[in-house]
């Protein structure tokens, strides 16, 4: 007798979301994308492809296609949450109670205040019967959605829920990585946004490859700064939801936050950077929030600072620019917040 496969529902109908589901039907796995709009479901229904967000690419004609959120929970096994932060918690407190003894995985990549909270403490408050992991990586949907080859993070501390993402999501395109690291998985995903804002302002104002290189490598410094210092593993950001994550978002034109900073180094407004877009880009709400956080934990923190003092606190980008690179020149790597975390065990 063959083993029953496991059910999935995603909830959101953006790039990411409907690029998983499309995925994971085109692996026979049984999938119910939901979403919201009943015009975008009847064109992926009839013409298996969301025109909206990932045009010219086309769905598993196997994929279903739902508005009914409450019915499309119901019926599945696992349910992957590919919704907004800013929507998070409305759309959790109204189908907690449903997700009880359910698989929960949380792909959006933002942080809430009050309280600096994780999606997955969200999930885990609105729907406490839940099992709930999170999922992060170098993953720009068009490229999963167009066949390139890359690599994924599902993160919890439940190993056998680990399991069962990487069967219904891993396949010969796409391979995914277990990590207990639940934490620094979601936190790498949600600050990295915050940096591919300031190399898409780079780019477009035609800085150096140095200067480049130079800026990915201390965003990963100062995130894996503020992260050791909130809990996280330092050795999840040497993995994939790390610096793997940080390098594709601050590369790639693909990127939404990059797109934005790219506006912005233009010489676009902020609500014409985002307006231009026409998608979420998170890193400009977790801006704020990591700001404010790093000044109550008293975290050193001068890209998020500098970035802040000059889309929130109208400062020039040439004075921003001059005191970053005269502030006091530290370590290169601060190898004693990594040692602290991960005491070397002596030969015995």
């Amino acid at each position: 007798m063959s083993e029953k496969k496991i059910s999935v529902c995603v909830l959101g109908g953006g790039s990411f979301g409907t690029t998983l589901a499309g995925l994971m039907a085109a692996q026979g796995v049984p999938v119910t994308l939901w979403l919201r709009d009943e015009t975008v479901a009847g064109e992926i229904a009839t013409d298996h492809e969301n025109r909206r967000y990932m045009p010219g690419f086309k769905l598993d004609p196997r994929l279903q296609v739902s508005t009914d959120m409450h019915a499309a929970v119901a019926a599945a096994d696992m349910v992957f949450l590919a919704i907004p932060s800013s929507a998070f918690r409305t759309v959790l407190r109204e189908i907690g109670p449903g997700l009880a003894g359910k698989d929960v995985v949380s792909t959006t990549k933002g942080i809430e205040q009050p309280g600096f909270l994780m999606m997955s403490e969200i999930a885990e408050q609105e729907a406490p019967q839940a099992r709930v992991a999170v999922l992060s990586g170098p993953n720009l949907a068009k490229e999963i959605a167009a066949g390139e080859l890359t690599a994924t993070v599902v993160a919890s501390d439940d190993q056998a829920l680990c399991a069962r993402v990487q069967s219904v999501l891993g396949s010969r395109r796409l391979r995914v990585y277990a990590s207990q690291d639940k934490y620094g998985v979601e936190l790498g995903g949600a600050l990295k946004n915050v940096y591919a804002i300031i190399s898409g302002m780079a780019a477009a104002l035609g800085m150096g490859e140095n200067t480049k290189s130079m800026l990915i490598t201390r965003s990963l410094a100062e995130m894996s700064r503020f992260a050791v210092h909130m809990g996280a593993s330092p050795l999840t950001f040497l993995g994939l939801a790390g610096v793997g994550d940080l390098i594709v978002t601050c590369m790639s034109p693909l990127s939404r936050n990059y797109q934005v900073g790219f506006a912005l180094g233009q010489g676009k407004t902020l609500d014409q950077s985002v307006a231009q877009l026409g998608q979420v880009a998170e890193g400009v709400n977790t801006l704020k929030v990591l700001k404010q956080k790093s000044d109550e934990e008293k975290v050193y923190m001068p890209l998020v600072a500098g970035l802040h003092a000059i889309l929130f606190e109208q400062q020039p980008l040439d004075a921003v620019i001059a005191r970053l690179m005269s502030a006091e020149q530290k370590d290169d790597v601060e190898f004693s917040a990594f040692m602290a975390c991960t005491p070397l065990e002596k030969d015995e």
